[in-house]
């Protein structure tokens, strides 16, 4: 783990890798200083609290620890009644968190938008504004409404930029925890239009908080061993079912996972290490974080070394290693925060 400057946490495939176990281990284990997240309420982080997988929409998975500052950068999309909640969820206060004055507020035109688009049904979008959001804020007319302009949230704002660049100076460990995943850029996805509203690379991320690229320390991939995409039609997946993920792992039950915004049955699919050799180039020289190699073999599951590691798990990591480099720097084993190997710690 780099000492100081900033990291960056990315997603290799359709989002869902697990970016939110990373940036808590990191922000928990490495006692990051400080947090920020760009995105918007369409893309939920899971992270764990108190031994319950708790799933945050706006806020930092920073949070996890009581020491770091959390930040929204001003590329952020903002629904207040989502961010309010979290915010009385976690007790916290303007010295904690800060949001930068530029950020998007989503309104309910903008959800109604997106509803009379119907773009759940040609897209699998979770008609949650976003993207209503970005074409107003690109539009400019009507302008769209920014934070600094909520009476409520106001005094949580600030510069982000400049503050973090405050930390970064004064050789803060910061962590930016970014949105979604390559394969949903708008830009550089070989999936468009099945995509999301945005760019989703460390250079989009840091672009959204307003750094320099000069400032980065490390890009952390997370990639997961069967990839995932939110249910309907949300795009290309050489989709298998769950039920050949538990007949082949071994899991003694029955495994699914859902999405963390509308709850629904999470399409799930084959590793394609095409698609993730080009999220490495774009995140180019990026330590990779793989994610849910209890899925390839249930002994596997929550391991906390190497040497604990089945056959065909290591088969898998070094094909990895064959077409990126040895740059694993991080074995997820399970679904809690914890259940993850440090390479560098051990």
């Amino acid at each position: 783990m780099t000492a100081l400057g900033i990291t960056v946490v990315v997603g290799g495939q359709f989002g869902g890798e697990g970016k939110g176990k990373i940036t808590s281990h990191l922000c928990r284990n490495h006692n990051f200083d400080i947090a920020v997240r760009c995105g918007g309420p369409n893309s939920g982080h899971t992270c764990t609290i108190d031994g319950e997988q708790t799933v945050l929409r706006q806020v930092p998975v920073g949070v996890v620890n009581p020491n770091t500052k959390l930040f929204l950068a001003a590329g952020s999309l903002i629904n207040p009644d989502v961010l309010k909640n979290e915010i009385e969820q976690f007790h916290l206060t303007p010295d904690r968190l800060k949001i930068d004055r530029n950020a998007a507020l989503i309104t309910p035109d903008c959800i109604e938008m997106e509803k009379k688009l119907l773009l759940r049904d040609h897209l699998g979008s979770t008609q949650s504004g976003v993207g209503a959001a970005v074409s107003k804020r690109a539009l400019r007319s009507p302008p769209i409404d920014l934070v600094n302009n909520n009476p409520e949230l106001k005094k949580f704002t600030c510069d982000v930029s400049e503050e973090v660049m405050k930390g970064y100076k004064k050789q803060k460990k910061i962590v930016i925890e970014g949105t979604q995943g390559f394969g949903l850029s708008l830009y550089h996805s070989p999936f468009y239009p099945n995509t999301t509203s945005r760019d989703t690379t460390a250079s989009a991320f840091l672009s959204e908080v307003g750094l320099s690229p000069l400032c980065v320390s490390e890009i952390i991939m997370v990639v997961r061993t069967f990839p995932i995409r939110v249910a309907g039609k949300s795009g290309p997946l050489d989709e298998i079912s769950w039920d050949v993920i538990e007949q082949e792992s071994g899991y003694p039950h029955k495994i699914f996972e859902n999405t963390t915004v509308t709850n629904m049955l999470r399409r799930v699919g084959r590793f394609d290490i095409n698609l993730v050799k080009k999220a490495f180039n774009a995140n180019y020289n990026a330590k990779i974080a793989l994610m849910g190699v209890d899925y390839l073999d249930y002994r596997d599951k929550s391991k906390k070394g190497w040497d604990e590691l089945t056959a065909t798990t290591k088969s898998f990591i070094l094909m990895v290693v064959k077409n990126l480099g040895d740059n694993i720097t991080y074995i997820g084993t399970g679904p809690s925060d914890f259940d993850l190997i440090d390479i560098e710690k051990v």
